[in-house]
């Protein structure tokens, strides 16, 4: 599985925008008129077309009232906010900070609990933040002793030299993957890294063409499982994920804990033997 990344690693600076700039990208991601937007956040809409022109200043209520219909993250709020002319409402602090570290114990604790099946800490771009032991074993299992080369999930799934060669059902795996990735790209319009990350992994060879377009009317299955293959033996797995409600922090807004399940007692087992001679090794 992927390798984990620094936890103390700082975000690159992002280029402020005008205010009235991103409230028309938004709108757009969102699917809302002008109209739409100035009614559901209550003010006029010549007040908004002033906005979105520069010709009026937004009050920093304002701004968190367009923010709030708009369903924007934290850290997009931050953004609105500066490019609005104030400070950010929302800190952004490090996984390896003191202040986090009754956070870093219960992520610790679900990802031991998980043992000795695979989980991961990951970010909004899929970076590997924290995994368990599991997932090196069951990643050096699947890759014949070596680790991953990259600490971001989709560009194990998608390179040919990582995870994606012992995927057995790689396409089903992988368009999912693409699905979520084109999601996360229209939620978060002024995310330029996420956008250049899905350009990054549709470039890999072998990836159909139509996964360029985002399919607006894909189903995506209620149960994505994936399989593995190594030699003879296969295991698989299917995900549950864990997120942090009601955050005040935009690295805990941004982070979810993928946790994997065996999907029968042949994978769970293959777990389990893996587990059991990484400790007689110890020993």
């Amino acid at each position: 599985m992927p390798k984990a990344r620094r936890l103390n690693r700082t975000p690159p600076p992002t280029p402020v925008a005008h205010v009235g700039e991103l409230l028309r990208e938004w709108r757009a991601a969102r699917r809302l008129s002008q109209l739409d937007l100035a009614l559901d956040a209550g003010l006029s809409s010549r007040h908004l077309s002033y906005v979105e022109t520069g010709k009026a200043q937004p009050s920093r209520e304002l701004v968190a009232r367009l923010a709030d219909v708009l369903e924007m993250p934290l850290r997009e709020r931050n953004a609105l906010l500066v490019a609005a002319g104030y400070a950010p409402q929302y800190r952004e602090t490090g996984l390896a900070a003191p202040e986090m570290a009754l956070v870093r114990r219960a992520i610790e604790f679900i990802l031991e609990q998980q043992e000795p099946y695979p989980a991961f800490v990951l970010d909004r771009r899929w970076d590997v933040l924290m995994a368990n032991r599991a997932a090196a074993r069951v990643n050096r299992f699947v890759l014949g002793g070596r680790d991953s080369a990259h600490g971001n999930m989709l560009r194990c799934f998608f390179d040919p030299n990582d995870l994606r060669a012992a995927v057995v059902n790689w396409e089903e795996v992988a368009g999912d993957l693409v699905r979520h990735l084109h999601g996360a790209v229209t939620a978060t319009p002024t995310d330029a890294a996420l956008r250049a990350l899905l350009d990054e992994v549709l470039a890999y060879p072998g990836v159909p063409a139509r996964w360029r377009t985002r399919e607006l009317g894909a189903t995506p299955s209620p149960l994505l499982t994936v399989r593995f293959r190594r030699d003879a033996r296969e295991l698989g797995f299917f995900s549950t994920f864990t997120t942090f409600g009601t955050s005040r922090d935009v690295t805990l807004d941004e982070l979810h804990i993928e946790c994997c399940f065996p999907i029968d007692e042949a994978s769970a087992e293959l777990c389990q033997s893996l587990a059991r001679e990484e400790a007689a090794v110890a020993r």
